[in-house]
């Protein structure tokens, strides 16, 4: 974006549909619950073949929303319902968890967004702030981070501002310098700009803008674009 030019000092980056798609990891999730539970207990295989298994979740994730904040507990109890009704014992849940969670974690980046991460991170510290329950440890990337913190973790999800609020308190930056990195809309762009933050859209579907009054800082259809656009705005590392 020509011509646009601000003090950025750290970042604050999404993880779900910014780094990697995140529709392939839930399909392969859905099938590898489903094997797992074919070998394992399979009357709840039987009981809940691939689609009343999603539909159990959504109606978990509809009459917790106590929980929207914690996806991983969100999962625990539909594994745990899926289990009681197939009459399964329940020390299945957490072995059945760790299915999932060993699932979630094997993603396939977008084409640019390692090289762009690496380059991002020398430029300026990076911290993910994400609603979902992805582990960079486990998928090898929390070198590039100064720290994770998860909706889980702060007991509140974005586009609450707590939540962009703690990130800048533990990056020791002002809010209005730190840019915060995502592909949603309301609960990336405008949330982080509603509290007081910068704003980047990564819009890699071409999508229209929908709001009618804010608008991001930054847009751009690759998380490389972000790189160059650092490499032109910031000295040198």
């Amino acid at each position: 974006m020509p011509g646009v030019s601000f003090a950025i000092r750290a970042i604050t980056l999404d993880l779900d549909d910014t780094l990697w798609p995140f529709a392939p990891i839930g399909a392969r999730i859905d099938q590898v619950l489903h094997d797992w539970m074919r070998v394992h207990s399979p009357a709840t295989a039987t009981m809940y073949p691939v689609e009343a298994m999603r539909e159990l979740r959504t109606r978990a994730f509809a009459e917790n929303p106590h929980l929207h904040h914690d996806l991983s507990a969100l999962r625990r109890l539909t594994l745990r319902e899926a289990l009681e009704n197939s009459g399964a014992g329940l020390d299945l849940l957490e072995p059945a968890y760790e299915a999932f969670y060993a699932a979630r974690n094997q993603v396939e980046f977008y084409p640019d967004a390692l090289d762009a991460l690496a380059r991002i991170a020398a430029r300026v510290p990076v911290a993910a702030l994400s609603n979902g329950n992805a582990d960079l440890r486990r998928i090898g990337l929390d070198h590039h981070f100064a720290f994770q913190l998860g909706a889980r973790e702060h007991g509140a999800a974005k586009p609450q501002a707590s939540i962009f609020h703690a990130a800048c308190e533990r990056l020791g930056v002002a809010r209005g310098e730190v840019l915060h990195v995502g592909d949603h809309v309301d609960m990336d762009v405008i949330g982080c700009m509603q509290a007081g933050l910068r704003g980047c859209w990564i819009n890699r579907e071409g999508l229209a803008w929908s709001h009618d009054t804010l608008r991001p800082d930054l847009e751009f259809d690759t998380l490389a674009g972000l790189a160059d656009w650092l490499d032109a705005h910031t000295g040198q590392a």
